[in-house]
């Protein structure tokens, strides 16, 4: 990695990268800050964690004109959320150059102090949600924005999945031809091709996958849920380990909020972070992970994207994703800069398919549950399957009878019979797991009964 010092840079911005405690350019800022000086279009695919927003805020303390009365730059992030902490991030410029003014403008928060504001003074830098941005720009006209040099769109994958790449089109196209365009994203869809290829001139892709800094340590460990829900899942393995902080990912707002509310009726202090959070418990959530003040925190995958979480020890996955990639970032937000983590995958039976195609990609599995104060290891969760297929063919040619002529449905009977066994054997197997757990209880319920008496 290169030295700061060794980018051309003016003593300014060196000031700037010492307030923040840098030393050495990540591999993402090494390739990007060079190129963004050179006022060139910049598509930069990197995950959180790898500093990719000082990547684009370096150079903005270099090229901003603090002189000037309008925008110089324009910065978009698809959530209120991550918009706050390029925004807290951004503000360490000002203590280098008082001078220098930041806007933030999201939803959430009264629009008519915003329009107050702009119509007094414009900012330097404009950070925001695209769609307060376009409200202040097109609808109030407040906003002067139609003369800035940079737009930069952050988590642009993210911005499209949440539909708001048409908010950014609509202020885009009032922007100079010859606007500078910075795009960083975690995954280029295809459906996100068709506009940077409108706004940006001949850009330069860049990745940072060969970051080995920031290559995660991370153990997974399935976890079967059996007849359990994830709640009572979760509950069951907190004794097995013992975080700094741990993310607890659901597939949507919905679950989240039902997770949390569970957890939180058996005295677990969460913090959530969703969509359907209203404006005001959002920033208590946002105080809430910036003091560190609860272990657990329970997030959808969007609403964490952009969010940098540095104490993250461990990630708790209900279920997978549908893009199984989303599995992958939901991981790596442990594991960080060379650090152990650790993945627990809690799964039921109808994800086994997502497990097998992440095995396929290279992702080692262990199968373990906790039980009795310690985690035992379980068999290869393909195992089962293997034996599954050798007794379709054992019932297969017990139903067969040699020398015999074929009668008709004799296929679709003979599958309604093997289905049949393996509900029966499903059945069985449920009902032995909840014996054992009774069993279990029992057995630790007479053994407090015993303590107690023995206290007597």
């Amino acid at each position: 990695m290169k030295r700061f010092d060794t980018l051309n840079l003016s003593d300014k911005t060196l000031a700037f990268i010492e307030k923040n405690g840098f030393r050495e350019a990540t591999v993402i800022q090494e390739k990007v800050i060079p190129a963004v000086l050179k006022k060139k279009d910049v598509i930069a695919l990197s995950k959180t964690g790898t500093g990719k927003t000082h990547a684009y805020l370096i150079p903005l303390m270099e090229m901003i004109d603090t002189s000037a009365d309008w925008p110089y730059a324009v910065i978009t992030a698809p959530t209120r959320e991550l918009a706050v902490q390029i925004f807290e991030k951004a503000k360490v410029m000002t203590e280098v150059d008082p001078d220098l003014r930041i806007g933030l403008y999201v939803g959430g928060r009264q629009r008519s102090s915003d329009v107050e504001q702009l119509q007094n003074r414009q900012p330097h830098l404009v950070i925001g949600t695209p769609g307060r941005i376009r409200d202040l720009f097109l609808d109030s006209a407040v906003l002067r924005i139609d003369k800035v040099s940079m737009l930069v769109v952050d988590e642009a994958d993210m911005t499209l999945e949440y539909g708001f790449l048409n908010d950014i089109d609509a202020f885009a196209g009032r922007m100079p031809d010859d606007l500078q365009m910075l795009a960083f994203s975690a995954t280029i869809p295809e459906q996100l091709k068709p506009f940077l290829k409108k706004y940006m001139h001949h850009p330069i892709t860049m990745k940072a996958e060969e970051d080995t800094s920031f290559d995660p340590k991370i153990t997974h460990i399935l976890v079967p849920c059996y007849h359990h829900t994830y709640a009572e899942t979760i509950r069951s393995i907190l004794p097995g380990f013992n975080p700094y902080t741990c993310l607890i990912f659901t597939n949507t707002r919905e679950e989240a909020e039902k997770l949390a509310e569970e957890l939180r009726s058996h005295d677990i202090p969460v913090t959530e972070i969703h969509g359907n959070l209203e404006s005001r418990k959002r920033k208590q959530a946002l105080k809430d992970l910036q003091s560190g003040r609860n272990t657990y925190v329970v997030a959808t995958d969007l609403a964490a994207r952009g969010i940098d979480i540095d104490t993250v020890t461990h990630v708790i996955s209900c279920g997978f994703p549908n893009d199984l990639s989303f599995y992958i970032h939901r991981s790596g937000r442990t594991g960080r800069a060379g650090a152990d983590g650790v993945c627990y995958a809690l799964y039921k039976d109808e994800d086994k398919e997502a497990i097998r195609s992440l095995q396929r990609m290279g992702i080692r599995f262990y199968h373990r549950r906790f039980r009795n104060g310690s985690w035992n290891d379980l068999k290869p969760l393909g195992q089962r399957r293997r034996k599954d297929d050798e007794l379709k063919t054992e019932i297969a040619k017990m139903m067969t009878k040699k020398n015999t002529k074929v009668k008709p449905g004799y296929k679709k009977k003979r599958e309604r019979a093997i289905e049949e066994l393996h509900r029966k054997k499903k059945r069985e197997f449920i009902r032995s797991k909840i014996k054992e757990e009774k069993k279990a209880y029992f057995k630790e319920r007479q053994k407090a009964l015993n303590n107690s008496d023995d206290h007597r």
